[in-house]
């Protein structure tokens, strides 16, 4: 597949780059800082701007995917509205693309037993709420929206670092928890699922999250 990923240099992103190209996938690897990704068979490294919509939209052309892994900068005083604008951007370029869309969002969109959302919650990390809700809304901006060719991939509550072992369970809109009440996945099988879905597409027009 040729595919065009947002953030490629990240915690998320460099992790899906090294899944994609792994598995033999073209990429073009979309960063702000050309100098943080190294150079390897297969990934074309490009400077852009994802806030322009336009000229986004013409480096998407060709593509059969764009996955995103943008996030408005973590300690940004102003996170929320940089994710929410970068958000409503990639997705209007993909959309005049003509490109299927896959972002990753945050796990503080979930549910909880209850029904209100993780970010909602008291316990929720102050240094991340910001950039949770903005992760939220734009999700129900792609939700309320009328244009469908799109997947968004909420990881489980911990997310890290860890081993890929190939093996996942799926949820919708609520955490995936393992026996001992865990929702946890490492960024190397979160890859592992992203790709899975941009290789098979299941879930066009909604959301799904991913733990063991």
């Amino acid at each position: 597949m040729k595919i065009a990923l947002i953030g490629a240099s990240g915690f998320v992103g460099s992790a899906l780059l090294k899944e994609a190209v792994a598995r033999g996938h073209s990429v073009t690897a979309i960063v702000r800082n050309p100098g943080k990704i190294a150079e390897a068979k297969g990934v074309a490294v490009v400077q852009a701007d994802v806030t322009d919509a336009a000229a986004l939209a013409a480096l998407l052309k060709g593509h059969d995917v764009v996955v995103s892994a943008f996030n408005g900068g973590w300690g940004d005083p102003d996170i929320y509205a940089k994710h929410i604008a970068g958000s409503k951007a990639i997705a209007a370029a993909a959309r005049a693309a003509g490109v299927r869309l896959i972002e990753i969002g945050g796990a503080g969109s979930l549910h909880a037993p209850d029904g209100s959302q993780l970010v909602d919650s008291p316990e929720f990390p102050t240094a991340y709420k910001d950039g949770a809700r903005a992760a939220r809304d734009a999700l129900t901006a792609l939700q309320q929206g009328d244009w469908k060719d799109w997947t968004l991939v909420s990881p489980a509550i911990t997310l890290a670092p860890g081993q890929r072992t190939g093996h996942y369970r799926l949820g919708a809109d609520n955490p995936v928890f393992n026996t001992k009440g865990e929702s946890h996945i490492s960024v190397e099988d979160f890859a592992v699922a992203v790709l899975d879905e941009a290789e098979t597409p299941k879930h066009s027009g909604k959301r799904f999250t991913v733990g063991y």
